[in-house]
């Protein structure tokens, strides 16, 4: 384990967000200067090339912090410039200060950092970068706060060389994307016309969103099956985990694929389910949680079948897998988990990290999960490393 170090002094934190082919990182450090005007520890955008950490900057503003880097070394973040901004995106909607500045969509590439623009208001950001050097964010429209969420309107980007995409909303004034494919497509969340329930402690009511050629589509609204609920992720198939609600079914994880939401299930003797991430061969990891959700474990589905993970590791691993975030094409699941008898009940508060490796029953490391076993000669299961 590396430390990649701080800008600021020894009690400087960091936070790795993203990390490229190359080893690249790119994250959000401290750098041991208090911000006049909020009062509070300023953050940076940096990159780490293997040890050596880099203060990507800002527009003339206090702060700035990196979401994402791909393997060309292209950062996006947001950042901040000098213009008085009571509703700035950083420090309004993300800290709740008034007292902020201009919070701009940037992209950093080859030591150079690029105001990406706005829709016409004062504030933007970016979240989300694909391999295509496309970027997905959101930017205000306007700079007058509406009635119905106190701040201005808000629409999904999609920047591309230099080009900027309105991606719109689904009649309300204010949508996200979540993700964003190497293919283009976008999958997001968007208020209603009205924006109903904004002014009501449940908060806003939305929709899941598809945007693809050129259209959003309302997959809540459209969809098939189940109702589309929550989504997480996109692979470049066009496939989008999430959960829905299905007949006798409350939340299960869900799988969307060309109109249809399929129903994961759960594993058994457990009511909900969440599905976190998909790879690019339709596997899928997330969360199976008891009736009275005391009790979390985290599973793998794949080609109709859903297992528990803690079945797949060894029995004295020391670790009950909770939450994996991810998987990749090789397989490998990270994620979080918990130590059983440490006292430890909230995976949020008191995780251990893992990663799982697929071995064969040789015990090598390196072997496929069963939607590409055909392509070796052994079967397969995990080994965690590291807690």
């Amino acid at each position: 384990m590396i430390d990649l170090g701080v800008l600021g002094g020894a009690d400087s934190c960091s936070v790795a967000t993203s990390i490229n082919e190359k080893g690249e990182s790119a994250g959000t450090s401290e750098n041991g200067v208090i911000d006049p005007l909020i009062g509070l520890n300023e953050v940076r955008a940096v990159v780490w090339n293997e040890v050596k950490i880099e203060d990507l900057g800002t527009f003339g503003g206090n702060e700035s912090a990196a979401s994402a880097i791909n393997h060309r070394g292209q950062v996006v973040g947001m950042a901040l410039n000098a213009t008085p901004d009571p509703f700035s995106l950083f420090e309004f909607l993300l800290l709740g200060f008034s007292n902020g500045t201009q919070t701009r969509a940037f992209l950093w590439q080859n030591g150079v950092m690029q105001d990406l623009g706005t829709l016409g208001g004062p504030d933007s950001s970016a979240s989300v970068l694909n391999e295509r050097g496309q970027v997905l964010g959101v930017s205000y429209t306007n700079s007058v706060p509406n009635s119905t969420t106190g701040f201005p309107t808000l629409h999904p980007v999609v920047w591309e060389n230099g080009r900027m995409t309105d991606l719109g909303t689904l009649g309300g004034t204010v949508a996200g994307g979540i993700a964003l494919n190497n293919h283009g497509q976008v999958v997001g969340v968007s208020n209603l016309a009205g924006d109903p329930g904004c002014l009501t402690p449940n908060g806003c009511v939305t929709d899941v969103f598809l945007w693809t050629h050129g259209k959003m589509i309302d997959l809540t609204a459209s969809t098939i099956g189940g109702t589309f609920l929550a989504a997480t992720q996109m692979n470049d198939a066009g496939e989008i985990v999430g959960s829905g609600s299905f007949s006798g079914r409350v939340f299960d994880a869900a799988l969307w694929r060309s109109g249809l939401l399929n129903d994961l299930g759960t594993l058994d003797g457990d009511c909900f389910s969440f599905a976190e991430n998909i790879d690019s061969s339709g596997r899928v990891v997330g969360q199976s949680f008891s009736c009275d959700f005391r009790s979390i474990r985290g599973f793998l589905w794949e080609n109709g079948s859903i297992v528990d993970l803690n079945s797949l590791i060894a029995p004295d691993s020391g670790l009950q897998v909770v939450r994996p975030l991810t998987i990749n094409g090789h397989g490998e699941i990270p994620g979080n988990g918990i130590v059983p008898g440490s006292g430890c009940q909230n995976a949020s508060a008191c995780a251990h990290a893992f990663l799982l490796i697929p071995v064969c029953g040789d015990s090598a490391e390196g072997c496929f999960p069963a939607s590409v076993r055909r392509r070796n000669s052994c079967a397969s299961g995990w080994r965690q490393f590291g807690s």
